[in-house]
């Protein structure tokens, strides 16, 4: 179920009001997609938290100053619902290293370190509560991680 500025998940109680209002506009993207509430909560609590920590004064005061999020605000599909249970990927490709769903048809995020796919795709793995494949460059298995929480 969509949430708003009034009506949110106890867990976002706490967070500071413009984190809460990036977690639940984040979080009811998510519901669009497809995700489960109990799997879309953290995920969007923790994305909030790093755009906060990221976002300059000036992007900050433009999402303070945005329409509060709404139940009925229209959000596109952008990923495959079977992709929220799948495990997360690091491999070479041309571009860098790529963190990606198993079986998605291309990268969510592309690092230039291996180390940062991997770091990346841990705080994936953690809140989808998966396993991380690391590939070689060659293409090889090289380790299978389970984060933990």
């Amino acid at each position: 179920m969509p949430w708003n500025m009034r009506d949110y998940p106890v867990s976002m109680k706490n967070l500071p009001e413009l984190v809460r209002k990036k977690a639940i506009d984040i979080g009811n993207a998510l519901l669009a997609d497809g995700y489960p509430d109990d799997r879309a909560i953290p995920i969007a609590i923790s994305q909030a938290k790093k755009w906060y920590e990221n976002a300059d004064n000036k992007e900050k005061a433009a999402f303070q100053k945005e329409a509060n999020p709404s139940k009925r605000d229209k959000h596109e599909q952008r990923s495959n619902p079977e992709l929220i249970d799948a495990n997360e990927i690091v491999r070479h490709q041309a571009d860098g290293w790529a963190v990606m769903a198993e079986g998605a048809k291309q990268a969510s995020e592309v690092f230039s370190s291996k180390e940062a796919a991997v770091k990346r795709a841990r705080e994936i793995a953690r809140n989808k509560e998966s396993t991380i494949k690391v590939y070689r460059k060659n293409g090889s298995l090289q380790d299978e991680i389970t984060p933990r929480k």
